[in-house]
């Protein structure tokens, strides 16, 4: 969909009606939509730990199947490996860079801010300067639970209220600022291998954003940001867990200091902006 026929729509009321259309039990109209969207986007079911399409009320619980346990293998704690969180695509990734240490490269000629993706919290952006990011992009067809990168402690999460335009490829190198303009989920985690941000990015047609220790986060979908600050050892996830998922696709910001945990930071060789990824594989270590 291009970006001219995307500012012309009503893209919040759109959202909205997907979203509940997702949610509705329709019986056999649910599951003929479902495997509809199996043959469209080439789902493989064999991964799911219920294949049978019919066995899902409603799109929703279709769209955040489980998979079976070993279909994942969660790279080795040993290696200070930081896994990748969720199953997709590269858009880009690499050092924040800039005199200011804070502009996130989005796509040729674009860019926007660790402090404008965080709310505007600049307090928050500090320990990222000159760090590193990741962008990876969940297409229709992906797995679209989100798991922990490392064992971590939240800290604090944030609803930044924004737009909702696509985030496929051809709207990131379109749209300036794109990852910054549309509605966010800002989760900020203290692990024993320094800090990092995991922001789940929403987009046109993604009906709401879970996360495992809040549930949905929106809607509601009111004018301000909302911040949840949490006690350390309250919300501990381990290793490959599941911290969130999105009702229809969207994208994942990353964010590490410069040196976490007083280590470098080494990106996985293999990686390249639109290498196919899987959640579990080895995204990042320390050296």
């Amino acid at each position: 969909m291009s970006l001219l026929v995307q500012r012309l729509l009503p893209r919040r009321a759109l959202t909205e009606l997907a979203g509940r259309a997702a949610s509705t039990r329709g019986g056999a109209l649910t599951t003929w939509a479902i495997r509809r969207f199996i043959a469209r986007y080439g789902v493989d079911m064999a991964e799911a730990a219920e294949p049978d399409p019919a066995a899902y009320p409603t799109f929703n619980d279709f769209f955040t199947r489980a998979l079976r346990p070993e279909a994942r293998p969660i790279c080795s704690e040993a290696l200070a490996c930081w896994a990748c969180p969720v199953d997709g695509a590269i858009s880009q990734f690499g050092r924040i860079e800039s005199e200011s240490g804070e502009e996130i490269f989005q796509a040729k000629g674009h860019t926007y801010s660790t402090v404008e993706l965080l709310g505007g919290n600049a307090a928050l952006a500090e320990p990222f300067r000159a760090g590193h990011f990741a962008t990876l992009y969940l297409s229709p067809r992906d797995y679209h639970r989100i798991h922990m990168p490392v064992a971590g402690t939240l800290t604090r999460m944030l609803h930044v209220p924004g737009d909702l335009y696509s985030v496929n490829p051809a709207t990131a190198a379109a749209l300036p600022r794109l990852f910054a303009r549309n509605e966010r989920v800002v989760c900020l985690f203290g692990t024993a291998l320094g800090p990092f941000a995991l922001v789940l990015v929403g987009a046109a047609i993604v009906g709401s954003m879970q996360t495992v220790w809040h549930g949905v986060v929106n809607p509601p979908r009111p004018g301000g940001v909302r911040e949840w600050q949490y006690l350390p050892g309250q919300i501990e996830l381990a290793r490959g867990a599941e911290m969130g998922r999105f009702l229809l696709g969207s994208t994942v910001v990353l964010l590490w200091p410069a040196a976490p945990g007083g280590r470098a930071l080494r990106f996985n060789p293999d990686w390249t902006p639109g290498r196919a990824i899987r959640m579990g594989e080895p995204m990042a270590t320390l050296d």
